[in-house]
């Protein structure tokens, strides 16, 4: 090997903390030790049935001992791990797996129903693993094997391969604006710079405990795994977000240290959980962090008053396309700067440009352009949607936003998301953070509908913490405390807000929720 790669991690943490716990997920606890031989016997198996440098790998399965366990044995065999979502529907999976044209699948028995939707003949698959299958699988022409008999029975010793930094190590599909998904292509280099940079500013170490609630095939799930494994520490996975005491308890009882969540995430332990009345039971609780989008500063103030005085706040922001991180706010600004980015992280700069590829002066908005080793390659099948986005000057990440006096960073809105009502310039995303301000909600979305005499016309979907609260009401202290142009025309009230599979609000399923709200 060439340089330093992401299971270099895995093994590394193995020789100094063998005994350390690496994985807790319900009765199973997993040791550094176990999970690096389990992970090359796996790679081992895979390697002696042709997977090789080069290849792609599907991995379907939920955060759990065998995502960890085939994460690592992909990569240690030399190909690049694909982490696909186990909830997509038939057609979406047979997209991906086409488009990605994998020579091997891992998956396991909650899957195998999904699995056989879809026509896996065309793939040329060499093999297919799964974690205990209920299913019959001697009609496919290519080998279906399970973890259990591989874990029982490979050789340990993964085959030489040939990889280095400028390698594949990930393909990770995030859907843009127009939902066709993009696959994010990442480097072993990539993904070790990030995880380098996140370890030194979390201070990450062996002893830390971090609680997983974000699934793995994210690229904010899969930089919990990567910078906990790097620094030998555990991770608690609990898939259970929709009992969020659940989540508080487990916290509790295994004195974790760290909580990581997007905004989503902390609007339901906030309004939904007993998070402040658990307070003083979580005494080992360093710190949390947030990324995955803007959260308002009313909820951030809420947060700080519902955490143990002694718990930091990270506040983060970043791209699928950027392995995860590109700044951080340093949590000794949290209230000086709470509507800031922070600061990029170790190795990654960042410059505010025009339209003109000019940098703009300290205070004027521009886009956010990234540059570092973190950048990803560019978008797996796509080379045109690449050189849209990846340019001399680095990663055009479509957000807009500014930078002070003092080095910070903010972002003001998506490059597309400004809409025209009444010839008047509107961002959502300001409408958005006054209704929440309001203290009466718990989430909101702002999206917005033609019309014929606007053009287009404002509608919020809302989530309200108390059943009382009506739509009229929330629609008058809308006309006392913002601008006619940005008052939204309606205010519907509803259970939860549509989200896509990392816990972010999924806009196009809001406009839809939306346009059958108005045919009723």
């Amino acid at each position: 090997m060439n340089s330093f790669l992401i299971h270099n991690y895995l093994e590394a943490s193995a020789n100094r903390f063998p005994e350390n716990i690496a994985v807790i997920a319900g009765e199973h606890r997993v040791s550094y030790s176990k999970l690096d031989t389990y992970s090359d016997k796996l790679a081992n198996h895979l390697q002696v049935h042709g997977i090789a440098k080069g290849d792609r790998v599907a991995l379907l399965l939920e955060n759990s001992v065998e995502y960890v366990i085939g994460y690592y044995a992909i990569l240690k065999a030399g190909a690049a791990v694909a982490p696909l979502n186990p909830g997509l529907k038939p057609d979406g999976l047979k997209n991906l797996l086409y488009d990605l044209e994998p020579t091997a699948i891992i998956s396991g028995f909650k899957s195998e129903r999904l699995l056989k939707a879809v026509d896996l003949i065309g793939l040329n698959l060499k093999l297919i693993v799964l974690s205990s299958p209920r299913r019959r699988w001697n009609d496919h022409p290519f080998n279906v094997f399970t973890y259990e008999e591989i874990i029982e029975n490979a050789h340990r010793s993964p085959l030489p391969v040939d990889i280095y930094s400028k390698s594949l190590a990930s393909i990770i599909y995030t859907s843009g604006s127009t939902g066709k998904p993009k696959g994010v292509m990442l480097s072993h280099g990539n993904l070790v710079s990030n995880t380098d940079a996140i370890c030194r500013y979390l201070g990450i170490n062996h002893l830390d405990i971090q609680m997983v609630v974000l699934p793995f095939f994210y690229v904010m799930g899969k930089s919990l795994l990567n910078t906990h494994i790097a620094a030998g520490a555990a991770v608690v996975i609990n898939n259970r977000f929709l009992y969020p005491a659940d989540v508080l308890n487990q916290m509790i009882e295994e004195k974790v240290t760290s909580f990581s969540g997007v905004p989503s995430t902390y609007a339901y332990l906030l309004n939904r959980s007993p998070l402040k009345g658990m307070r003083d039971k979580m005494p080992n609780l360093r710190y949390c962090s947030q990324a995955g989008g803007h959260m308002p500063t009313t909820m951030k103030r809420a947060l700080r008053n519902a955490l143990p005085k002694h718990t930091k706040i990270y506040v983060m922001y970043g791209a699928t396309e950027a392995a995860a991180r590109l700044t951080y706010l340093d949590p000794t600004f949290f209230e000086a700067k709470i509507d800031s980015i922070g600061k990029p992280i170790e190795d990654v700069t960042i410059k505010i440009m025009n339209e003109k590829g000019e940098v703009v002066p300290t205070g004027l908005e521009g886009e956010i352009v990234a540059s570092g080793p973190n950048i990803m390659q560019g978008y797996w099948k796509d080379p045109q949607l690449s050189r849209k986005v990846l340019s001399s000057y680095g990663y055009h990440t479509g957000d807009i936003g500014y930078k002070d006096s003092d080095g910070f960073l903010f972002v003001f809105r998506r490059k597309d998301n400004i809409v025209k009502v009444g010839g008047h310039r509107v961002n959502p995303l300001e409408i958005e953070d006054y209704l929440i301000s309001t203290e009466l909600l718990i989430e909101a979305a702002v999206i917005s509908m033609p019309d014929e005499i606007l053009g287009n016309k404002l509608l919020a979907l809302a989530v309200p913490k108390d059943g009382n609260i009506d739509a009229m009401y929330l629609r008058e202290k809308c006309a006392s405390g913002l601008p006619r142009e940005k008052q939204p025309a309606e205010i519907i009230l509803v259970h939860s807000l549509p989200k896509n599979e990392s816990g972010k609000i999924d806009r196009e399923r809001c406009i839809k929720v939306a346009a059958a709200y108005q045919k009723i």
